[in-house]
């Protein structure tokens, strides 16, 4: 899904057969403008969405944008005016503040954490722990924030996980069935595994034929001895009970990347709305 057709359905879902409110009470030529005001400190996120989520809907409308994506914003100020039919301003205006304000609130968590890698090698990664048809923009804002994007979804990587291994039968089978299948489908794929103790790891390191080795719910000296053990061979990524009260600790044994899905799951929307003046 690009982020037209995420518009689309997202209006769809709203607008149904029309904006009855809108339509009963305001003038089908009344001309009025908006600003977007921001209420709660944060980083800002979501503004290019906003934009295309007023052409959307009109393409006529006039939008002035003061502050851009990744800004840091406190109460007070305006981040864009806009100016058009009125009916129509009132149309966006819902799903203009539910897209910033999510994407807002990730992006501030995201930079509070990016914050404390700051010195290590280590780069912090979101994940698909995201809400269903609202992925895109929770992913430009964890990008906004400072994170990297990881994959998108199901079809641009293989990430071999507990249960796949399970199902396989182990890692050396999985491993050797993704290699397989990459080959006779011709597709050119990242392979990652996810490793839960020392053997695993080991398994991985005598089979090779990936390119990432995923460490899951170690502890960081467990990490650390994983990444003395993986000696480069690998990119290496930590996860599972990672928060930011041990993020620190975990950035500084050495390991390349750092994934949490709380940087989209248990996120607080930033309070901003748009207002007429």
């Amino acid at each position: 899904m690009n982020l037209h057709e995420f518009i689309q359905l997202a209006l769809a879902e709203d607008v149904g057969d029309g904006d009855h409110t809108s339509l009963s009470t305001i003038p089908a030529d009344a001309q009025k403008r908006a600003r977007l005001l921001v209420k709660e400190a944060g980083i800002l996120a979501g503004v290019e969405v906003a934009q295309a989520i007023f052409a959307e809907v009109d393409p006529a409308f006039e939008v002035d944008v003061l502050m851009h994506d990744g800004a840091s914003i406190k109460p007070g100020d305006i981040v864009l005016r806009v100016s058009g039919n009125a009916r129509n301003i009132l149309t966006a205006e819902r799903l203009v503040l539910n897209c910033m304000q999510r994407m807002s609130g990730i992006a501030t968590h995201t930079r509070e954490l990016v914050n404390l890698l700051e010195g290590t090698r280590a780069k912090l990664l979101d994940t698909r722990k995201t809400t269903p048809n609202f992925r895109i923009c929770e992913k430009m804002a964890t990008k906004i924030g400072g994170a990297v994007n990881h994959r998108f979804g199901l079809y641009d990587m293989i990430l071999i996980k507990d249960n796949h291994v399970d199902y396989a039968g182990s890692i050396e089978a999985a491993i050797t069935k993704a290699v397989t299948y990459l080959k006779e489908t011709g597709r050119q794929l990242r392979i990652e595994v996810e490793t839960r103790n020392r053997a695993e790891v080991e398994e991985v390191l005598r089979v090779g034929q990936v390119d990432v080795i995923l460490l899951d719910n170690f502890t960081p000296d467990g990490i650390r001895d994983m990444v003395r053990l993986i000696n480069g061979r690998f990119i290496t990524e930590a996860s599972g009970g990672i928060d930011e009260t041990n993020l620190r600790a975990y950035a500084e044994t050495g390991v390349n990347f750092i994934s949490s899905g709380a940087l989209t799951h248990q996120i607080k929307s930033l309070d901003l709305s748009l207002k007429a003046y």
